[in-house]
């Protein structure tokens, strides 16, 4: 029997669910594309200090509800009216310049041996689908679940459909297990944040990589096993797995990255979406 067979053969699939904000890349998905939104005139220079003082805020993890929910707000409105094919032209134009240095070796590694186990690859993510479902698709995962912002007649209109964070994650695992046959008590979730415990809670080999403080602290009450990633290397072309269990890592076109990623990152603790995950699968 073979190790892919092995690992599939007990009760139902197995997958491998991966947050994306540094768990697999190394920094924000979503605020790294803030330079191309301000060449290309869709950010002026006050939006931009808004953005950085986000992105600040973010770093030090310290700010308070009010104001994160404030940010998320602000920043939403402030996308309203962008039209879709626009951000998903100036995106994909730039997405190997932004995103393909920030790839972790060790994330690469990872998801390149889950594959060559025959194991699914998900990403999920707080940030926007129209960045994390290509991001997904570069890196050979089969779906993808993350926020969605409500498009009205081509544009966003500033207001969140779908917040794929906290329990949120969680809810979104479930429903793939259940659509796709996964077992759950022989899957694999991997995050560095403590808002992301209930993703890790849902499966029985959850994983910490680069933990924050709080994570730290449950990861070790828990004894879940602690990874660190510090490599961040390009991307490739096209992504898929050799027959040796090699991954290669592509950039793929992209869209609306500012307009849910700045005001998911900072949406905090509180958000009780009112429709369910859609689980994206990802073009092959």
């Amino acid at each position: 029997m073979t190790d892919a067979t092995a690992d599939t053969a007990e009760s139902g699939r197995i997958a491998a669910f991966f947050d994306l904000d540094k768990t697999v890349i190394a920094k924000s998905s979503i605020l790294a594309f803030t330079r191309p939104f301000f060449e290309h005139g869709l950010l002026n220079r006050r939006a931009v200090l808004a953005s950085s003082y986000a992105q600040l805020l973010f770093v030090l993890s310290t700010v308070d509800q009010e104001r994160v929910d404030r940010m998320r707000e602000h920043i939403a409105q402030m996308c309203k009216g962008w039209d879709v094919e626009q951000i998903r032209s100036i995106v994909n134009e730039t997405l190997d310049e932004i995103v393909t240095p920030l790839v972790y070796a060790e994330a690469k590694d990872l998801i390149a041996d889950h594959l060559a186990r025959g194991h699914d690859v998900v990403i999920v993510s707080a940030s926007g689908e129209e960045v994390v479902t290509p991001i997904a698709q570069a890196l050979g995962a089969s779906y993808s679940a993350a926020s969605r912002m409500r498009i009205v007649d081509g544009r966003y209109a500033g207001e969140l459909e779908f917040y794929c964070f906290g329990e949120a994650k969680s809810t979104a695992i479930r429903e793939l297990a259940v659509e796709h046959g996964y077992d759950l008590t022989r899957s694999y979730a991997y995050s560095d944040s403590a808002t992301d415990v209930p993703m890790l809670q849902a499966v029985g080999k959850p994983r910490a990589v680069n933990p924050d403080r709080a994570l730290r602290r449950i990861a070790n009450e828990n004894r879940w096993p602690i990874l660190n990633f510090t490599r961040p290397v390009p991307l490739s072309r096209r992504v898929r797995p050799s027959a040796k269990g090699l991954i290669r890592l592509a950039a793929a076109g992209a869209s609306a990255a500012l307009i849910t990623g700045a005001a998911v990152y900072l949406a905090g603790r509180r958000h009780d979406p009112r429709r369910h995950p859609r689980p994206l699968r990802l073009p092959s």
